[in-house]
């Protein structure tokens, strides 16, 4: 129980669909197009020696490579050449085609049949089909196969769409804390690396492991901190971190890397996760295996994150207390983040003095002073002036309450104007 490696009888012969023609071209166009009739009467001819258990061979049909989904494909070798099998339970599994499945495991289709390493249950899985996920559940269908790649149909529920096939994966007794074999993902990790906040709701009411580790030592918190997404998708992705910690994950449970969440996170740009585990008390200053802190890791992804807003990042880190960047290196980080010049500010006005310099000028490309003239024209104006004696008080007083900050502050109650400006609300300009 359980695998999908053996693959039983190995007498069928599989039918090229490159070469198929008869009713074995009538049978592959009727399942693919979901025509019930038709597969039908194709069971029903005995003549045709066509049955629910036929195995096509798809190795050179290229529309049939396009049409796979979002997991590698399976395939059997061979000594002589590379095949990519399917069964006609697979391919409605696969396209929703509940009908038509039904009709196939109604005249004897094997439902745990797997000729191309997996099952059709699989297939419905990683496509999101509830009906064809329930259908064959129903019919005896395995929740715990193992395909040849070492995946259970649980580590398939990768879209939202699937919350559904997860349900009933867990209701027909798929275990919630199984791994998948070579990267050790349980569906926990699975959902949290794709931000499926409806799925780690549901795995986490059936008992999901918050600290399981998988091969590259990353908890589920791990997971989501560290998945690249785009800006859009920054809530989906707080929310599934929300989740976990609010459900007890560890905030600075370490990977083999020595990467904290707050690493990862920082190293996304996301500002929303970065404060959460900064509130919970994220330790604000390790380090990881390369001496990288969150701000290093913030700071060296700010070129390629500008539309995630790293500034919002910078921000918070200093906020609670970041060590900041040497004063020495400020050049070079000028020369790297100068497109970004909010995330210049706010270092540079946790400094009370920085050094301009007749480089600092050159660091920064003329159509990047042509796009933010006036901040930059105040930055290099600070090599003739000091600054200005608000941002010397600003600066004292944050050194004074430094550690202490936030707490304080939130029990002043201060003109939100002076707020902001103490905690580097951005202002696009220095003085």
């Amino acid at each position: 129980m359980g695998s999908v490696r053996g693959r039983g009888d190995k007498s069928w012969e599989p039918i090229c669909t490159r070469k198929a023609d008869g009713p074995a071209q009538v049978y592959w166009q009727a399942l693919l197009t979901g025509d019930r009739g038709v597969v039908a009467e194709i069971l029903g001819d005995p003549q045709n020696n066509l049955g629910p258990n036929a195995v096509f061979d798809t190795s050179d049909l290229e529309e049939w490579k396009n049409y796979r989904f979002n997991f590698r494909r399976l395939r059997l070798w061979s000594l002589s050449y590379e095949q990519e099998l399917t069964s006609p339970l697979h391919i409605t599994a696969s396209r929703g085609y509940a009908d038509c499945l039904r009709l196939l495991l109604l005249r004897g289709a094997a439902v745990d049949f797997a000729p191309g390493g997996k099952t059709a249950l699989h297939e419905a899985c990683a496509a999101a089909r509830t009906d064809c996920v329930r259908l064959l559940l129903g019919f005896g269908a395995d929740p715990e196969a193992v395909s040849e790649d070492g995946y259970k149909p649980l580590h398939l529920c990768k879209s939202p769409d699937s919350i559904e096939c997860v349900r009933q994966l867990l209701q027909h007794g798929a275990r919630v804390n199984s791994q998948t074999e070579e990267e050790e993902d349980t569906a926990l990790h699975v959902a949290a690396r794709h931000g499926l906040a409806d799925h780690v709701q549901l795995l986490l009411r059936y008992g999901a492991e918050l600290e399981a580790r998988n091969e590259e030592g990353q908890t589920p918190l791990n997971a989501a901190c560290a998945q690249p997404h785009q800006p859009q998708d920054m809530d989906r992705y707080y929310r599934v971190c929300q989740l976990l910690v609010e459900s007890g994950a560890s905030i600075n449970a370490a990977d083999r890397d020595r990467q904290h969440p707050l690493h990862l996170a920082c190293k996304n740009a996301n500002a929303q996760v970065a404060e959460l585990l900064l509130a919970r008390g994220a330790n604000v200053n390790v380090m990881n295996y390369s001496g990288n802190t969150a701000l290093h890791n913030a700071l060296q992804m700010t070129a390629y994150k500008l539309e995630h807003q790293p500034e919002l990042v910078v921000r918070a880190l200093l906020n609670y207390g970041a060590v900041r960047i040497w004063p020495g290196s400020l050049l070079k980080v000028l020369q790297y983040c100068h497109a970004c010049p909010r995330v210049i500010e706010a270092l540079v006005n946790s400094y009370d003095r920085v050094r301009v310099s007749e480089a600092w000028v050159e660091a920064v490309p003329a159509e990047i002073v042509q796009k933010y003239p006036r901040f930059y024209q105040s930055l290099f104006s600070l090599e003739q002036r000091p600054r200005s004696l608000q941002h010397l008080a600003r600066c004292t007083l944050r050194t004074f309450l430094e550690g202490r900050l936030l707490l304080v502050l939130s029990q002043l109650h201060l003109p939100s104007a002076l707020h902001r400006f103490l905690l580097l609300g951005f202002e696009d300009v220095l003085y």
